[in-house]
């Protein structure tokens, strides 16, 4: 505010250079991503000039009507989706981008830090409660799915809360070595299951790979065909790149049954139906198209796709599958879904290099350039599937 304003006081980033003492201080942005922008005015638009080194020199705040050198400090700002950042604003800062925590670092970090610091706030004592590697390991698989561990730390707080309260009501003694029955009496049931082997298991459903949010996650696609006019009709809350994917897919399909082994009848007043689960949460972006692609081609030709084959990239109505973004973050979802095989660009076979070497050497990468291959990859033998 200025001066003439009742209770009007210095801008935020006065105060913060008047409270660190110095003019060359770490001014941190939380949640960037999150700024919103209404009738009161747009943050990101001031923010603009502030992330500006060819502007920042020069900062005038409405307050003390003088102009602040703003060029030394450095600005830290955080989000988690960069999509919903304006992009004049992402164009002024350096990103650099934090993936997702494998199985092996989530136990690690809770053995080392989350649950000691549960235990601590649960008035707990070292030597009363411990847990094994391969406990922790089951919260983190079975109740928690996310990149981070902030779901983790809850869960293990659920455990030490039951725990201490037995401990205070005497029904069981000290030392407490928190097991399976512990875990399953303090959580409930398994909350997540790897459950690519049974989706997969009919002809019609892929196991694709995508990026959220919260990191990487395993979509599976599922297709099916019912007498109608030819039409496609498509479910899932997809947005419109995901929807021209699935146009691609199919019409990718029609173009080259015979090589595929398809009876061009197949598509005669026939209606095909594509969805993708969860039916809640919206989604797009194009590396679904080999997904989708795989899904029709299983189900027109009756083989089912392996279980243990995740897969990603963009498809052309040539066949050419074209690179995508985000692969560490696919890559480490594939596996903690317990994939083994992840079909992947052949233009991404640089990123392999990104994905930790624990990782690396559980899985098999199969770069690919065109849908042809991807299908070799993914697709059961044709004699396998007629013997089923």
């Amino acid at each position: 505010h200025r001066r003439t304003y009742v209770g009007s006081l210095p801008g935020r980033l006065v105060r913060a250079l008047r409270d660190a003492g110095t003019m060359n201080p770490v001014i941190m942005l939380d949640e960037v991503d999150k700024v919103g922008a209404d009738w009161r005015g747009d943050p990101s638009a001031a923010l603009l000039e502030v992330l500006d080194p060819a502007q920042n020199h020069s900062f005038r705040d409405h307050y003390l009507d003088v102009e602040l050198d703003l060029s030394q400090v450095m600005f830290i700002a955080t989000a988690n989706v960069a999509e919903t950042i304006p992009g004049p604003l992402l164009d002024r800062m350096e990103v650099i981008r934090f993936d997702g925590y494998t199985v092996d670092e989530k136990v690690a970090i809770g053995r080392d830090y989350l649950w000691p610091r549960q235990r601590e706030r649960n008035g707990l004592r070292e030597e009363e409660v411990a847990v094994g590697d391969d406990d922790l390991r089951t919260v983190v698989q079975e109740y928690t799915r996310e990149a981070g561990v902030r779901q983790l730390e809850r869960e293990l707080g659920t455990v030490l809360r039951k725990t201490a309260t037995k401990i205070a009501s005497a029904k069981v003694e000290t030392p407490v070595q928190v097991g399976m029955d512990e875990i399953r009496d303090a959580l409930g049931r398994q909350k997540f299951f790897q459950e690519a082997a049974v989706r997969t298991a009919v002809p019609g459903v892929a196991t694709g790979l995508a990026v959220t949010g919260v990191g990487g996650d395993v979509l599976f696609i599922e297709a099916t065909t019912m007498k109608g006019s030819g039409g496609l009709v498509l479910t899932g809350q997809l947005g419109d790149v995901m929807k021209e994917s699935a146009r691609i897919a199919l019409s990718y399909v029609r173009g080259h049954a015979e090589e595929l082994g398809i009876d061009e009848s197949a598509f005669e007043d026939r209606e095909f139906h594509v969805h993708v689960p969860a039916g809640a949460i919206p989604k797009d972006g194009p590396s679904a198209g080999v997904t989708m692609v795989t899904a029709l081609a299983s189900l027109l030709t009756g083989r089912p796709v392996k279980h243990t084959v995740g897969m990603t990239g963009e498809v052309t109505l040539q066949g050419r599958v074209l690179p995508i973004g985000g692969f560490k973050q696919k890559a480490l979802a594939a596996h903690a879904a317990g994939l083994t095989d992840v079909i992947l660009p052949e233009r991404n076979r640089g990123d392999v290099d990104d994905v930790p070497a624990d990782v690396r050497e559980k899985m098999h990468f199969h770069p690919v350039m065109t849908v042809s291959e991807v299908l070799d990859q993914a697709l059961e033998p044709a004699f396998k599937a007629a013997a089923a």
